[in-house]
């Protein structure tokens, strides 16, 4: 077997005492766990230590593997200089992996590299392990940071760092460094959001029963909202785990300073080919892409059937039969949006009715939502299961002269200047406040922070 086990650890700085200067105490339980698993690794004596982080150099669609044959680093930037290492990379490790990755068209390697220096996510679990006596001048280093890629992604990645490892015959050890919530405490450095804790104990029971499958599925608003840090290098260490018996055990967890530390040791104990978190992952989708078509109401229906067959034709649909008397009769401007994985995927629509009526609008907007959208590319066949859409029917525009008129849950808000015009709509996940809609809205438009804008108003009738 040649991964020997893996851990989750977080990063917090304040955990060294060079940087704590005693405030570290006040983590001790974690402090303790962590020089646990050092000796712990230290004992196995692997040939590598894979060490995934958030801070390393991060892309939203390439997993970044540091290039090179060393790297050095220090906690100079917490106010910290003396603690400082230099590591030895397994180059011959990194570049196995980024073959494998591109035979298998993951998009991952060694270009790219913004700063070589080691970043504290890497730094903080090495300076536990060198405290605990591994000798570093033996045993290399492999540093990946993460990616904006899907759950599935970061998992097949996982599976191929494993992969590369036994085709060279490297014993590996697999350091997942990541913190949990960022949002535990209202006095703590990112506030309090309730779904911090809810984040935080689902996160901790799915790692400390090996229960991937529910790691890898998380509800991403509960993640989003929780300010996660460390979610993606967890999935990235399942994927190495995948088709092997583990047993986890949980040695400590404290939030103390509003952020979530967890640490949880794996130890491999052979294969287990039913923990195929690959293939349960897919069915899991294929009957979620099921139960979502089956509870669209007529308005999404209309969308998927005009996006899919574009698509697929690329040619527009015709109208289907049977449509609801408020699709045919009513005229309004409508907008569709389009999400995969929880990410926004294209957003198209008109503010003022354009067609004859509701449905050949919603039919020419899904068109546009999936391939005019410049923020990105457009949508493909393989992507079809995997999109979930709305429709916003909007109401007629109320002109407004002041903020005070406004609710970032009710309406949605228009900004004009010119022949400059944004529009954003009404309860968008991460716009809580009028000012960021309003910010956003003269983003969208081109509209400079400082520039005025008339403003309005108006409602919509949201179906999912």
């Amino acid at each position: 077997m040649n991964i020997l086990g893996a851990a989750v650890v977080p990063h917090p700085p304040i955990i060294l005492p060079e940087v704590g200067h005693g405030e570290e105490q006040k983590i001790s339980a974690t402090t303790q766990a962590y020089e646990e698993i050092s000796r712990r690794v230290v004992e196995l004596n692997p040939d590598t230590i894979i060490v995934t982080s958030p801070h390393s150099i991060m892309y939203s669609d390439y997993f970044h593997i540091s290039p090179g044959e060393q790297a050095t680093g220090n906690m100079r930037r917490f106010s910290a200089p003396t603690v400082s290492l230099q590591v030895n990379y397994d180059a011959q490790l990194a570049q196995k992996l980024s073959s494998l990755a591109a035979a298998e068209k993951i998009p991952a390697g060694t270009l790219g590299e913004r700063d070589a220096s080691l970043d504290h996510g890497t730094m903080i679990p090495l300076r536990f392990l060198q405290l605990a006596g591994l000798d570093f001048n033996r045993v290399k280093f492999v540093r990946i940071g993460l990616s904006g890629l899907n759950a599935a992604t970061h998992y097949k990645f996982g599976q191929l760092i494993a992969q590369a490892a036994e085709n060279l015959g490297r014993k590996i050890f697999f350091m997942a460094s990541g913190d949990l919530s960022h949002k535990l405490k209202a006095d703590g450095p990112y506030g309090l959001a309730p779904e911090g804790a809810i984040f935080d104990s689902q996160v901790m029971n799915n790692l400390s029963s090996g229960n991937f499958l529910r790691l890898l599925t998380m509800d991403e608003k509960i993640c989003s909202r929780a300010a996660e840090c460390g979610l993606r290098s967890f999935w990235i260490m399942a994927g190495a785990l995948d088709k092997k018996s583990v047993t986890a055990e949980k040695l400590s967890y404290e939030g103390t300073f509003g952020v979530g530390y967890g640490i949880v040791w794996f130890n491999v104990n052979g294969a287990d080919e039913a923990r195929n978190f690959d293939m349960q992952l897919a069915d899991f989708k294929r009957r979620e892409s099921l139960r979502r078509k089956a509870s669209e109401d007529d308005f999404v229906k209309l969308a998927r059937h005009s996006l899919e067959t574009f698509v697929k034709t690329h040619k527009p649909a015709e109208l289907p039969e049977n449509l609801s008397a408020e699709l045919l009769n009513r005229r309004a401007g409508a907008f569709v949006s389009l999400h995969k994985d929880g990410n926004l995927r294209g957003c198209i629509g008109t503010i003022l009715a354009t067609q004859d009526n509701l449905a050949e609008e919603i039919l020419q907007n899904a068109i546009s939502a999936c391939s005019r959208d410049p923020r990105f590319e457009p949508v493909t066949v393989d992507e079809l299961d995997d999109i979930e859409y709305s429709v916003d029917v909007l109401g007629e525009p109320e002109r407004i002269f002041s903020v005070k008129d406004l609710d970032v849950k009710r309406y949605g808000v228009i900004v004009e200047n010119g022949n400059r015009r944004g529009l954003l709509l009404p309860d968008l996940e991460g716009v809580d406040t009028v000012e960021e809609q309003i910010a956003i809205a003269k983003r969208k438009a081109n509209i400079r922070a400082d520039e005025k804008v008339s403003l309005w108003r108006f409602e919509v009738i949201r179906h999912h």
